[in-house]
């Protein structure tokens, strides 16, 4: 799937110590990439990355990517820097909307001057509380531009503004993938996000927390799928140069997810009910008829397996006291990295 002659080429993976830059970085050195992480570790975890810490072709950089980025020749730009659950993008939101817009602009500069291919992590948060279900990549979507969420869901469609200006003006070529919700392994225990609230809360013997009466419905993908999308939209033709959806289109009820995690945790514990938060929406599912036809894919893993995978990745977190500390904690500044 990636071109033979760039396997050993360099790429630049912006939030490689958060829970997708984790996974993306591990798969990219597989692939035989070079492999620079650059993270200001405000939510990226040192210990998502110390598994890689030693590798010859990984190197850690700290640096906010909202600051201009000399001195690097690379091959292929990540843009996955910005905090992407409520609770973190919210606690400081002009940071995260100086992260989606100047991080944007920062990170394509470096693509156009080092001739780079670049690609935006962008989000089904751009659709809004969606009036279409599901949601297909023309859906200009249903977004308060003014509420709690919007500088994440509106910082994001001004990034995909950024980064189309760029291809059409700077001749960067870039992608765009509207990524939907993801879970597994290097989850944040304290993200705030359904997957991990339910898991750390059924390990911990508390009850769960739903918010609104559960019947909203999201579409999980597992993270192993979506980093397989990720690199596959990457390396596309040049000729798909829109956004892409990608995620899982089977929809699980919060309730529905509730009883699987209770299932595969042995946890006997009860649900309680929350207000549903300002623009939550109440239905996600994507079309990813565009992903099968551009890029030959589709999600693998079932959400039985990957929350089994899931679970068992944060039983072995809390079991290993060296990573609990870092791990079951917010983000920790204990990184192997050199400054920029």
């Amino acid at each position: 799937m990636t071109d033979q002659t760039l396997r050993n080429g360099h790429a630049l993976v912006a939030g490689g110590a958060g829970f997708l830059g984790a996974n993306l970085c591990s798969r990219l050195l597989q692939d035989g990439w070079r492999v620079t992480c650059v993270d200001n570790f405000q939510t990226g975890r040192a210990c998502n990355i110390a598994a890689l810490a030693g590798h010859p072709r990984f190197t850690v950089v700290r640096h906010d990517v909202a600051d201009p980025l000399p001195g690097f020749q690379v091959d292929r730009i990540y843009n996955l820097a910005c905090p992407a659950s409520p609770v973190h993008y919210q606690a400081d939101p002009l940071k995260t909307l100086r992260t989606c817009l100047l991080g944007a602009m920062q990170l394509l500069e470096l693509a156009r001057r080092c001739g780079a291919r670049v690609l935006q992590a962008s989000t089904s948060e751009v659709y809004g509380d969606p009036l279409e279900h599901p949601q297909r990549e023309g859906y200009w979507g249903h977004v308060n531009p003014i509420g709690p969420r919007s500088c994440y869901d509106e910082g994001k469609r001004c990034a995909e503004t950024i980064f189309m200006e760029y291809a059409r003006h700077e001749g960067v070529v870039v992608k765009i993938a509207r990524i939907f919700n993801t879970y597994g392994p290097h989850m944040s225990p304290d993200d705030g996000r359904v997957v991990s609230n339910f898991i750390v809360q059924a390990l911990s013997g508390q009850p769960l927390t739903i918010y609104g009466n559960g019947t909203q419905t999201r579409s999980f993908c597992y993270v192993d799928d979506l980093i397989d999308g990720l690199v596959r939209l990457m390396e596309s033709p040049e000729a798909v140069a829109c956004p892409v959806n990608l995620g899982n289109p089977a929809e699980l009820t919060m309730l529905e997810m509730a009883d699987m995690v209770r299932e595969l945790t042995g946890a006997h514990v009860p649900l309680v009910h929350r207000d549903l938060p300002v623009d939550d929406p109440t239905h996600r599912c994507p079309d990813i008829s565009l992903a099968r036809r551009s890029l030959g894919w589709w999600p693998r893993i079932g959400p039985e397996e990957g929350i089994a995978r899931t679970v068992a990745y944060f039983c072995a977190d809390r079991q290993q006291a060296g990573r609990h500390t870092a791990c079951w904690t917010p983000a920790t500044a204990a990184a192997p990295v050199a400054p920029l």
